[in-house]
């Protein structure tokens, strides 16, 4: 192993590579996304405590997309050619300055949605073109170290540059909300075809299961912490008017339980072990997790709410509060179950009595609050929602998944 970091060749990583784990430099790309996780759910948290829903939704469903599918698209990309030397690192420094220049347009980007005239989302466009920009750098030095898979380098390549060429025209072209948003959906789904495309037309390339597995896993961790900072919030907002009370412990202990119970489901899924026998069952796990990547942002932008709520400064009531929190938890366990089922490529009715268990424990929280009781009982009611998927895995669901591994590896 060398201990310089001269240039190397970017000839594609061994895929079976035993204890292949993430490098520090992808844990330090991840800490931008942090920023861009945060500024999305404050900024949506603002929206919904004003109860402009429909704009808090639209405006939440674009930046998720954005962040997530920037990591996403640079973390397949590490993991098949993480070559560690000075050109790779300089690579992902200026990924991560891409990051932040689009979490600071977020701001602009919500306020825009909200007025409602156009999409002011230039800021934003220019930090996922610096990112890009980075990535096709790569793409091109992967093709010409890698002549087995050139032609599915320069594939990703043509998307992404043609990609980038639509979202600049977006800037000056100065549409309206609807058209605006419809040429949007057309450029996310034109990307989100190109690795389909490029990994299935030419050689695959060497991406590691276990180590995107990994990967994965630890940005949903990062992601957790929006769930702690909303406890967090809420906490302070309560003791801000009560001091230490019943209530701020309830906040406490309802908050936590309920991220640490969201951790627990999530490490259920047997990710790694099942990509390793079908890579080709990549695509529907990895592109199902934004959809769980921004879930658990609206679950720590609807704990932002519900300290608002607390505090008297918000125009919405607790039930409604307690709603942007239950309804985040609803789409994660939906989420998760699907992906699940895809992913094992089986159906498995056990599940349903777990899923129909949790919904119950979401829609007693929500009749709980409108009955009176506390956002934080409330929050406990919530928090033993995913704990019911819990307690049926530990209990009986674990034998299940053995039994669908078996016929997995089979």
């Amino acid at each position: 192993m060398s201990l310089s970091h001269h240039l190397g060749r970017m000839t594609g990583r061994d895929p079976h590579e035993p204890h292949r784990a993430a490098t520090p430099l992808e844990l330090l790309f991840d800490l931008t996304f942090v920023v861009a996780f945060s500024q999305a759910g404050s900024q949506t948290a603002h929206l919904l405590e004003l109860g402009d829903v429909a704009n808090a939704i639209t405006a939440f469903a674009f930046a998720t997309f954005a962040v997530s599918w920037a990591w996403i698209n640079y973390s397949w990309l590490a993991s098949a050619y993480d070559t560690d030397d000075i050109f790779f690192r300089i690579a992902t420094l200026v990924e991560m300055m891409g990051v932040l220049i689009l979490a600071l347009g977020l701001p602009v980007f919500f306020h825009s949605v909200q007025e409602g005239h156009h999409v002011d989302n230039g800021i934003m466009v220019a930090g996922y073109v610096v990112m890009r920009v980075a990535a096709i750098a790569l793409w091109l030095r992967a093709a010409k170290h890698d002549p087995a898979r050139r032609k599915t380098c320069l594939a990703y390549v043509v998307n992404i540059s043609i990609a980038q060429l639509g979202w600049i025209a977006l800037i000056f072209l100065n549409l309206s909300l609807p058209v605006t948003f419809l040429f949007t959906t057309l450029l996310a789904l034109f990307e989100l075809a190109g690795p389909i495309f490029a990994e299935r037309r030419f050689t695959p390339t060497p991406w590691h299961p276990h180590h995107i597995a990994e990967r994965y896993g630890l940005l949903v961790i990062i992601t957790l912490g929006e769930v702690i900072l909303g406890t967090i919030l809420a906490i302070s907002a309560v003791v801000e008017i009560e001091s230490w009370s019943v209530e701020a412990v309830l906040v406490a202990v309802g908050g936590t339980t309920l991220a640490f119970a969201l951790w627990w489901v999530y490490f259920i899924l047997p990710s790694g072990p099942v990509l390793a026998r079908h890579p080709r069952r990549g695509f529907v796990w990895g592109y199902g997790h934004m959809f769980l990547f921004g879930s658990l942002v609206g679950i720590g932008a609807g704990l932002h709410v519900a300290a608002t709520v607390i505090s008297h400064e918000a125009h919405v009531d607790a039930a409604f509060a307690l709603l942007t929190v239950a309804i985040p938890v609803l789409v994660f366990e939906i989420s998760l179950f699907t992906i699940y089922a895809l992913l094992v490529r089986e159906f498995d009715p056990f599940h349903v009595w777990l899923f129909l268990g949790a919904v119950a424990v979401l829609a007693i929280s929500v009749l709980a609050v409108s009955w009176g009781a506390s956002i934080g009982v409330a929050l406990l009611i919530v928090a033993a929602s995913p704990a019911v998927i819990v307690v049926g895995f530990e209990t009986v669901g674990y034998r299940h998944q053995a039994a669908a591994l078996e016929r997995n590896a089979a």
